[in-house]
C-alpha cells in the first residue's frame, strides 16, 4: 500500500496555534518534507520532535516531486509543511497534492493556521464572498492582466505582499482599482501584529516616513456596481460604448461582472437616456 501525503498547517507566528493533530502527525511520519529546513527545524526543536526532513521548495520542486511521489508509492508517509501557515496555498505544495491524487496517493489536509483567513476575519470586510489572488506577478503583463480582472471584482480581494514591494503594489492596486477602503495586516498573530485601515489613496502619504515591516495580507473592498461601471466606461471610452447597439453596450457591462439591472443604467448614462428607454429598446430588440 501506498503511504499518505500530510498536508500540515503550522503557526504563522504564535507557537500556541499549532493543533494537537499536526503535532502527532509530524512525531509519527516517516519523513518531513520543508520549504526551509532550518526555519522548520526551529519548530521542530522546540515541540521535542525529531523525525528526518528534506527540503521541498519551489527551485528543487521539479526533481523533489518525483522523489517524494515515489517514496510515498513505496508506503512512505510525508507531513509537508511550508515555512508559515497552510501548505499548497501560495506555495509548491500544490504540486505535490495533485501529482498525489493523480498517482492514487491519500491525500490529507491538516487545518490550522492561515494567513489570508486571519487577515480576512480581522480585517472587518465582508467575508461572505471573496476572491484570493495571492502576490501580485511581477512580470507587468501578467500584473496588468490581473489587475483587469479585479477592476470589476464585487467579492473581497486578498492580496499577500513582501514589505519590500508593497509601496509599489498600492500604488498598482491604486492606480488600477481606484480609491478602495483597505486593511493592511502585518506580522499576524506575532507581537507586533497590527491591522491598518485606509484608503488606498492614503497609502503613499501613510509610508512617507516609515518604512514597511513585516509580512503582509492586503484585504480590500470590493468594487460596487457604479465604480464598476466608471472603471470599464474608462478603459473602453464612452464614445466607443455609444457607437454599440443597445443590446451590445448592455452586454458590455454584463461581461464586467455587473448585473442585469446595472448594465443597464450604466448604457443609460452613456447615453444620456433614461433605464426605461434602454429597457423598452432591449424589449423590442427580442420581440423582433
Amino acid at each position: 500500500m501506498s503511504g499518505t501525503l500530510y498536508l500540515c498547517a503550522t503557526p504563522i507566528g504564535n507557537l500556541e496555534d499549532i493543533t494537537a493533530r499536526v503535532l502527532r502527525t509530524l512525531k509519527e511520519a516517516d519523513l518531513i518534507a520543508a520549504e526551509d529546513t532550518r526555519h522548520t527545524r526551529a519548530l521542530l526543536t522546540h515541540f521535542d520532535i525529531h523525525t528526518p526532513m528534506t527540503s521541498y521548495h519551489e527551485h528543487n520542486q521539479a526533481e523533489k516531486t518525483d522523489l517524494l511521489v515515489g517514496k510515498l508509492l513505496t508506503g512512505t508517509n510525508i507531513a509537508l509543511v511550508t515555512d508559515a501557515g497552510t501548505p499548497a496555498i501560495s506555495d509548491p505544495g500544490e504540486v505535490l497534492a495533485r501529482r498525489c491524487l493523480e498517482e492514487g496517493i491519500r491525500v490529507e489536509s491538516l487545518p490550522g493556521a492561515c494567513a489570508l483567513i486571519t487577515g480576512l476575519t480581522m480585517s472587518g470586510m465582508s467575508a461572505r464572498r471573496f476572491v484570493f489572488e495571492g502576490f501580485l506577478p511581477r512580470e507587468k503583463k501578467e500584473r496588468e492582466a490581473v489587475l483587469s480582472s479585479l477592476v470589476s471584482e464585487k467579492r473581497t480581494v486578498i492580496l499577500y505582499e513582501a514589505p519590500h514591494r508593497l509601496s509599489r503594489t498600492l500604488k498598482y492596486l491604486y492606480d488600477a482599482l481606484g480609491d478602495r477602503n483597505t486593511v493592511l495586516c502585518r506580522e499576524l498573530t506575532k507581537i507586533h501584529e497590527e491591522a491598518v485601515r485606509i484608503r488606498l489613496s492614503q497609502a503613499e502619504e501613510y509610508f512617507a516616513d516609515k518604512e514597511p515591516r513585516g509580512e503582509y495580507v492586503l484585504v480590500i473592498e470590493g468594487a460596487d456596481q457604479d465604480s464598476a461601471a466608471g472603471s470599464a466606461r474608462q478603459t473602453a471610452g464612452a464614445a466607443d460604448l455609444c457607437g454599440m447597439d443597445i443590446r451590445s453596450h448592455v452586454a458590455f457591462y454584463e461581461a464586467q461582472g455587473m448585473d442585469r439591472k446595472a448594465a443597464m443604467k450604466a448604457a443609460a448614462a452613456d447615453r444620456g437616456i433614461s433605464r426605461r428607454d434602454v429597457y423598452n429598446a432591449l424589449l423590442e430588440k427580442e420581440n423582433n
